[in-house]
């Protein structure tokens, strides 16, 4: 097996490295001339998890190892193994580009995400550790029919880890290839090889040492970063934000945001308007329901929940979560600093010239305060955060596909298939391996097929399905005396098919339509914008005349995606439910399909009726708020 692990590891690491041969590439952030150094510093990141994936390898001898590390992580460990788990690209990247663009409204995302891990601390932590053992089914189908309860839980899982890794495929294969420019199906291919490595061979004590990894140097990174922009202000956040405000490039975003109503307002009052709610976030009801989800669908993430299994005491998963919620919470503090210096060095024009999404203003701002595009430093900063980027992307995958091979390896081979008979370790770990493989295959191959098509609804859906299906079974199997089967069955259901149901009618989907008319319009507009712009480019002010030079690259990109955009619909006319217009309205479901969920649960539980659950619900009492005789609960 070592040997075999050794011939996979160098292979992996030479895919990975020949990816700078120049067929691969396409343009991106970084100059030709820097591109070695990019991938030196790829290399070094990825030959370090690497090596920690061969270490990891020497200790995964058991089903036990696979799948929780043996229940050998403290909680100091596990906490920054969870904080890498949860801190995606999205996260890294997404916040910092959002707060670029829309000041205030940007950072309530970071609300949302930290706020998630309270709810999890005070409900979920303790009592899974205490009651489960390897993955979600296993804490449904401690005082529920097993077989049932494996089957459901197992599709749960599946289906929540498959919405959530194929967007962050397609996530990562779009934001390297931004980053460095590879090419999307490299970069796709990437991803998946140095995943499947680190799950097929460490199992979860190799995905823990690389999420920490990725975690430490995230932090790191984000650290450097918010230093050199808050150092020039004396690390005054009053100076630094009146800086931010009166800084022109933030004042002409916000016009373009606010649009006519912006005629009548001061350049002062344009600045300070950045720091205020409503430039992003216009619907509250959206932004609700939006909070339900991000706060109780972390609480029903797979690859979050089984992180728990892998403490050896209650009191670690505890102490685990505290860990997590200040590495978190300190990280998205940062994400402040990150998206408001990026704004008032970089200017929100350029960086959404690079990426519309503005998901390129960390990296872009690393580039600025090493030195600019043409320093070494900079470019060695630029290098530093795609690394981190792409570990980022590598970390959360690995996490996931280990939370699906477990449920089809543990819960449906092991718990439906043999019935939960014994079956031997090395057969389990077999299994779990091929379930990986599986698994793997499969991501990487939807991730391709995915490349140029809309994937925001998946991140919603995955989140949708874990808020209104798997948290209202647990919360109520670990807490209500007369939840039982029928509760869960119904309640896994109704929540899932609401929260996909109404995810495919509302506006996260492709209509055509309103693409075709988005589409014309900017093409229409083209001329006399560009007329425009072009006037100014010969102006004796060099700041208007850089201005006209961003806003130029800006309209070319324009151009350049709607005429994308109208090649890809072609002469479709409605989206894939048949709709012409949303039926939905709100961008996330939670606030509809998690109250349902929880209905469900509660109806099919008074319904149904279950002896076995009743019976058991005093052990489960005592074992969730105890802790006793935790080995002995995989054997209900």
């Amino acid at each position: 097996m070592q040997n075999t692990y050794r011939r996979w590891a160098a292979l992996g690491i030479a895919g990975v490295l020949s990816l700078s041969s120049s067929a691969a590439f396409a343009q991106g952030a970084v100059s030709e001339q820097y591109r070695w150094l990019t991938f030196a510093v790829f290399a070094a990141i990825i030959s370090l998890t690497m090596y920690v994936t061969y270490m990891a390898a020497k200790r995964v001898k058991s089903a036990a190892d696979f799948y929780t590390a043996g229940g050998g992580v403290t909680g100091l460990q596990n906490g920054w193994a969870i904080a890498g788990d949860y801190l995606s690209a999205a996260s890294f990247l997404g916040i910092a580009g959002l707060i670029s663009q829309y000041g205030y409204d940007g950072f309530m995302y970071s609300v949302g995400w930290l706020v998630a891990y309270i709810t999890v601390l005070l409900l979920i932590a303790e009592p899974c550790r205490n009651i489960g053992r390897y993955t979600l089914p296993d804490i449904l189908a401690y005082r529920n029919n097993a077989k049932a309860m494996r089957i459901v839980g197992a599709i749960s899982v599946i289906t929540v880890s498959t919405f959530y890794l194929t967007a962050q495929m397609v996530g990562g294969g779009v934001l390297v290839n931004t980053l460095i420019g590879i090419d999307y199906e490299i970069s796709v291919i990437a991803v998946g090889v140095l995943m499947l490595a680190y799950v097929l061979f460490g199992g979860m004590v190799a995905t823990t040492w690389v999420q920490i990894i990725k975690a430490v140097l995230l932090v790191i990174a984000s650290l450097v970063l918010v230093i050199l922009v808050w150092m020039p202000y004396g690390f005054s956040l009053p100076g630094f934000l009146q800086d931010v405000v009166g800084d022109p490039k933030v004042q002409a975003k916000v016009a373009s945001l606010l649009g006519d109503s912006s005629n009548n307002m001061s350049p002062t009052e344009l600045g300070q308007r950045f720091l205020e709610p409503g430039l992003y976030f216009k619907n509250p009801i959206d932004q609700i329901s939006l909070g339900m989800a991000l706060v109780f669908g972390t609480a029903g993430l797979p690859h979050i929940l089984m992180r728990f299994f892998t403490v050896p005491t209650a009191q670690q998963a505890r102490k685990s979560v505290v860990w997590a919620m200040a590495i978190i919470g300190g990280f998205y503090l940062l994400t402040l600093f990150l998206g408001f210096g990026a704004a008032r060095h970089v200017g929100p024009a350029e960086i959404a010239a690079v990426d519309a999404g503005g998901n390129m203003a960390g990296p872009l701002l690393a580039q600025y305060l090493g030195g600019g595009p043409e320093s070494f430093l900079g470019n060695f900063m630029l290098a530093f955060v795609s690394a981190v980027a792409f570990a980022t992307i590598v970390a959360v995958v690995a996490g996931l596909v280990l939370a699906a091979a477990s449920a089809i390896a543990h819960d449906l081979y092991v718990g439906v298939y043999h019935g939960g008979d014994v079956v031997p370790q090395q057969q389990q770990v077999r299994a779990a391996r091929i379930a990986t493989v599986v698994v793997g295959a499969m991501a990487i191959t939807i991730g391709i097929a995915a490349k140029g098509q809309n994937v925001a609804h998946l991140v919603a859906l995955a989140f949708a399905v874990a808020a209104s299906a798997n948290f209202p079974c647990v919360l109520l199997t670990l807490y209500w005396k007369r939840c039982n089967t029928g509760g869960i069955v119904l309640g896994m259901i109704v929540g899932t098919v609401v929260a996909v149901g109404l995810t495919l009618v509302s506006p996260n989907v492709t209509y055509p339509q309103a693409v075709r008319a988005a589409a014309v319009t900017v093409l229409d507009g083209e001329a006399a914008k560009r007329s425009i712009i072009e006037a100014t480019l010969i102006s004796s002010d060099a700041l208007v005349a850089d201005q006209a030079r961003l806003d130029l690259a800006a309209l070319d990109k324009a151009v350049n995606q709607a005429q994308s955009d109208l090649a890809r619909i072609g002469d479709r006319e409605r989206s894939i439910m048949g709709l012409e217009e949303p039926l939905f309205t709100l961008r996330n479901p939670g606030i509809i399909s998690i109250p349902l969920g929880f209905l469900a649960v509660l109806l099919g539980s008074l319904l149904f009726r279950d002896k076995r659950s009743l019976a058991m619900w005093p052990e489960v009492y005592a074992r969730q708020n105890t802790g006793i005789v935790v080995s002995k609960a995989s054997s209900h």
